[in-house]
């Protein structure tokens, strides 16, 4: 595998992102968008146990780790947000 299929997440805090496959980024970020067009506002545990029913079968890896790194970059490009004052904390799409 060479470096064209991984990316290099972003963080919303500007903290060093990490090198993930693309293929996988994809998977899980197609994955993101679409349950929160579907939900509109969702907890972060629900995006996880959602994920983890939904790509248990297909994705190979930490369900957990990819959902929290795709996450964190979705946010830092401003295409997703941590609603304020949420507790455990909500996502939803950037309006």
């Amino acid at each position: 595998m060479d470096l064209s299929d991984k990316i290099l997440t972003m963080h919303p805090q500007g903290k060093k992102g990490v090198n993930i496959s693309r293929e996988k980024y994809d998977t899980i970020r197609a994955f993101i968008l679409k349950t929160l067009k579907k939900h509109k506002q969702i907890s972060y545990q629900d995006l996880n146990d959602l994920a983890e029913e939904k790509l248990a079968d297909s994705f190979e890896g930490s369900i957990p780790w990819y959902i929290v790194s795709v996450k964190l970059d979705l946010e830092a490009r401003k295409i997703i947000e941590r609603i304020p004052k949420t507790s455990p904390h909500e996502l939803q799409l950037v309006k």
